[in-house]
C-alpha cells in the first residue's frame, strides 16, 4: 500500500554511503545490504530492474513533443490551472538559491516548469524540460520518479540518484492528490547540490497542499464541503482539514489534513458514514442558522475528541447570498480568480478581461511599475484556449534600442554584424499559438511602432536582411505604466497603432486603492512560513493600510518576505521591530486618515496603541457586517488574535 502524502520521512544518508553502494553495483551488479535508507534502496533496486546502470547512457528517453505533448498538456489543463499560480509564488520563494520548480503528470512527463536563467543551462544537459519523462524507469531514482514509486514526498540528495549524470542535482517533491485519492501528478523542486537546503521538501510539500486544496474546493463546488480543525482560528487557514460528503452522508473525498485529523487512510474514502466517524449528526452543521452565522462550532468524533467545524453547502450558501453577489464572489475557477483575493476594482478589470478571451480582441494594461500587469496578463492567457501554447513576454524598455528590432522580427544570416550565422526567427514569430505580451510599449521606439503596426494588420513577420514573410498568430496582451491616449494626442505614440491595440483597456489599481490588502498580505505569508499562523499587529497593519506603497505588489511582496524572516522561532505576529527601518520611518510619517490614529513611533504608550487597535477592530467588524472572519481577513490578523482583541477592556 501507497504512503499517505503525510507519511514521516527519514533522515538523509551520510553521501558516501551512496557512493559506496554505487561501487559496490559497479564492481558486484547488485546493492549491498542495508547500505541506503529504505527508501532510496528501494528506488535502487527499481532501477536495477528497470535495466539502468550507473555509469552507461539510458537506453531510452521519451521525450514528448508536438501533438503528443499537445494532448498531455490538454489532459493536465485542470492541474496545470490550479498549480502555476503556487509554482510562480514558489518560485519567487527558491529563486535566490538558482533553483527550478517542476510539475510533472502522473506518469512523470513534466508539463510545466520555471527555472533559474543560470541554472536552465545545467538542467538542460539531463532533459529537465517540458515534455521530457522522470519516471524511474527512464531516469533511475529521482525525487519526481521515487514520489511517484513511493506515493510520498521525498529528497534525494546528490549521489543518491542512482545514474551519475545526475549527481550534481539536489531535487524534493511531493504529490498532488486528488479530493477522491487519486494521484495527479508530483511537484519538484530541482537544483545544484551545492545549494541544497533542508527546509525546501517542506516547503515543496506545503505547495502541494495548497495546490490540493485549490483542485478540492474547485472540483467539489456542488457537494457539501466540511472545513475542520482542532483549533476554531484554524478554519480558513492552510492547516484546516476538508472533508467533502455525499447528501446521504458518505464521506466520498478528503484533503490530507482532513484524513489526519478523522484517522482515516485514503482507502476508506467512499465506504465511510459519517456517523460512523462523528457523535454529532452533518444535518446539525446544515441547519440555517448555522449556515448564516458561518461561525465554527465544536463536534465530537466518535473516540471523544472534539474539533471545530465550518459547513459549506452549494444550495444553502446560494439562498442566503444575493444573486449579483454570488456572481462577483467567485465568477469563475481559472486562472484568474486564482488571483482574486477581494478588490472590486480589479475584479470588475478580470471580468472584462474574460469575456473577450479567445474573440481575437488585443487588451492593453494600464497601471503603475509593480501593480501585477505580467502577472495579470499570463493569468488571462492561462484561462484561454490558447493556454498550451507560449506565453512569450517582451520589455520594450528592456531591450537595448539598436537590438530591440533585430529581437522582435528577427533576422536572416548575416543581417548585421555580429548576428547569429544562422539568423534567429524572432520573439513575435515565438509567440505562434499563443500569447504576446509587450510590457512598456509606450517606451517602444516610433520607427519600430510603424513595423509593429504593419505585422498587426497584415498578421505577417518580415525578418530584416530579407526573406520571405512568415504569418503569425498570437493573442496580443499590451502594458503600460502611462496613458497612451494622451502620449497619442502628443505624437510621442501613434494612434494608429494605438487603436490598434486598444482593444479593451482595461486599469490595474495601485496597492494604495485596493480594498483587499489584509487578504493579499495572508496569501502571501502563507507559503513564507509554511505551516504557521502568521499575522499583522493591528497598529502596523493600520499604517500599512495608509502607506501609499510607491513599489506596491512588488514592494509589498519584499516587505513581508524580509519580516517574515526577521520573525523569532516561537513568534506568530510581525511587529515594528521585525520591518526593515527606513519603511518604519514612512509608515510612521505617512498622513493618516481622520479616523486612525497611528502612533507616534514604535514605542507610544500602550494605552494609545490599545485604544488605536480597537478602533480598527470596530471598524473592520462594522465593514464587515460582523462577520469575524471577513474581518479579520481585512485586518490581516487570525480570528483568534481578532476574538483576544474584542475580549480587552
Amino acid at each position: 500500500m501507497r504512503a499517505s502524502s503525510g507519511d514521516p520521512l527519514p533522515t538523509d544518508p551520510l553521501p558516501t554511503t551512496a557512493i559506496h553502494a554505487r561501487e559496490h553495483v559497479l564492481q558486484h551488479g547488485q546493492l549491498p545490504g542495508h547500505s541506503l535508507n529504505p527508501w532510496v534502496e528501494r528506488s535502487w533496486q527499481r532501477s536495477l530492474a528497470a535495466g539502468l546502470m550507473p555509469d552507461r547512457p539510458v537506453p531510452s528517453e521519451p521525450h514528448q513533443s508536438g501533438a503528443t505533448l499537445r494532448e498531455t498538456l490538454q489532459l493536465n489543463h485542470h492541474l496545470l490551472a490550479h498549480a502555476r499560480p503556487v509554482m510562480e509564488f514558489l518560485f519567487e520563494q527558491v529563486r535566490p538559491f538558482q533553483n527550478v520548480v517542476v510539475l510533472s503528470d502522473n506518469q512523470g512527463t513534466l508539463v510545466h516548469t520555471l527555472g533559474d536563467p543560470l541554472f536552465l543551462s545545467k538542467a538542460a544537459r539531463v532533459a529537465l524540460a517540458q515534455g521530457a519523462s522522470w519516471n524511474e524507469v527512464h531516469r533511475g531514482t529521482n525525487a519526481i520518479g521515487t514520489t511517484l514509486a513511493e506515493g510520498t514526498g521525498v529528497a534525494i540528495h546528490g549521489t543518491e540518484h542512482f545514474l551519475q549524470p545526475h549527481e550534481f542535482l539536489t531535487c524534493a517533491a511531493a504529490p498532488i492528490l486528488s479530493y477522491d485519492g487519486s494521484l495527479l501528478g508530483v511537484l519538484d523542486v530541482s537544483g545544484d547540490v551545492r545549494d541544497g537546503h533542508p527546509h525546501t521538501l517542506g516547503l515543496v510539500r506545503t505547495a502541494a497542499h495548497l495546490i490540493e486544496n485549490q483542485l478540492l474546493l474547485s472540483d467539489c463546488k456542488r457537494q457539501i464541503r466540511v472545513h475542520l480543525h482542532a483549533q476554531a482560528e484554524g478554519i480558513g487557514s492552510i492547516a484546516e482539514g476538508i472533508v467533502v460528503a455525499s447528501d446521504s452522508g458518505r464521506i466520498v473525498g478528503a484533503n490530507a489534513s482532513g484524513l489526519a485529523l478523522l484517522q482515516l487512510h485514503r482507502q476508506q474514502l467512499g465506504s465511510t458514514h459519517w456517523d460512523g466517524v462523528f457523535a454529532d449528526r452533518l444535518q446539525d452543521l446544515l441547519g440555517p442558522r448555522r449556515m448564516r452565522t458561518r461561525l465554527p462550532v465544536a463536534v465530537r468524533l466518535q473516540n471523544g475528541r472534539t474539533l471545530f467545524a465550518r459547513a459549506d453547502m452549494p444550495e444553502l450558501v446560494a439562498l442566503r447570498t444575493p444573486v449579483a453577489e454570488v456572481e462577483t464572489i467567485e465568477p469563475h475557477h481559472d486562472a484568474l480568480s486564482a488571483l482574486d483575493t477581494g478588490d472590486a476594482t480589479w475584479r470588475q478589470a478580470a471580468s472584462k478581461a474574460r469575456r473577450v478571451l479567445d474573440k481575437g480582441i488585443p487588451v492593453l494594461i494600464e497601471g503603475e511599475s509593480g501593480v501585477g500587469k505580467e502577472l495579470f496578463a499570463r493569468a488571462w492567457h492561462d484561462s484561454s484556449q490558447r493556454r498550451n501554447g507560449p506565453f512569450v513576454a517582451i520589455n520594450c524598455a528592456a531591450i537595448p534600442a539598436n537590438l530591440i528590432e533585430a529581437e522582435l522580427f528577427g533576422y536572416e544570416a548575416g543581417a548585421y554584424t555580429g548576428a547569429r550565422k544562422d539568423g534567429s526567427p524572432g520573439l513575435l514569430r515565438q509567440a505562434e499559438g499563443g500569447t504576446l505580451f509587450l510590457d512598456e510599449i509606450g517606451d517602444m521606439p516610433l520607427p519600430l511602432q510603424t513595423r509593429l503596426l504593419r505585422v498587426l494588420q497584415e498578421r505577417q513577420v518580415s525578418p530584416l536582411g530579407g526573406g520571405a514573410s512568415v504569418p503569425v498568430d498570437f493573442a496580443l496582451v499590451c502594458a503600460t505604466h502611462a496613458t497612451l491616449r494622451k502620449r497619442s494626442d502628443l505624437g510621442d505614440f501613434r494612434g494608429d497603432l494605438f487603436y490598434r491595440i486598444n482593444g479593451l483597456t482595461l486599469r490595474l489599481p495601485p496597492l494604495r486603492e485596493r480594498s483587499d490588502l489584509g487578504a493579499l498580505i495572508q496569501k502571501i505569508l502563507h507559503p513564507l512560513q509554511p505551516g504557521g499562523n502568521v499575522c499583522i499587529a493591528p497598529d502596523v497593519m493600520a499604517c500599512l493600510q495608509a502607506y501609499r506603497w510607491p513599489g506596491n505588489l512588488r514592494q509589498l511582496h519584499t516587505v513581508l518576505r524580509t519580516a517574515s524572516a526577521m520573525l523569532g522561532r516561537d513568534e506568530q505576529t510581525i511587529d515594528w521591530h521585525h520591518l526593515p527601518d527606513d519603511l518604519t520611518e514612512e509608515l510612521l510619517e505617512a498622513p493618516k486618515p481622520a479616523h486612525h490614529a497611528a502612533p507616534a513611533s514604535p514605542k507610544a504608550a500602550p494605552q494609545s496603541l490599545r485604544q488605536h487597535s480597537k478602533v480598527l477592530v470596530q471598524q473592520a467588524l462594522d465593514n464587515s457586517g460582523g462577520n469575524i472572519s471577513q474581518a479579520a481577513r481585512n485586518l490581516g490578523i487570525s480570528r483568534q488574535t481578532l476574538y483576544k482583541k474584542l475580549s480587552q477592556p
